[in-house]
């Protein structure tokens, strides 16, 4: 069996590579804030800044 690569199947492959670390990027950084509260939460502390103003 032999397969065919053509000079338009590579430039497709390198297309799908860089949509797909681009799609990565933009759903991590879409979802930032909830990964960085899920490992910065520690025991103790209040869950928001609000329950903490006590200047008003």
């Amino acid at each position: 069996m032999f397969l065919y690569l053509d000079p338009g199947s590579g430039s497709f492959l390198l297309q799908l590579l860089i949509a797909g670390l681009a799609g990565i990027g933009i759903a991590i950084g879409a979802s930032w804030a909830k990964v960085k509260r899920l490992f910065s939460k520690k025991k103790g502390e209040p869950k928001s800044d609000e329950e903490t103003d006590d200047d008003e």
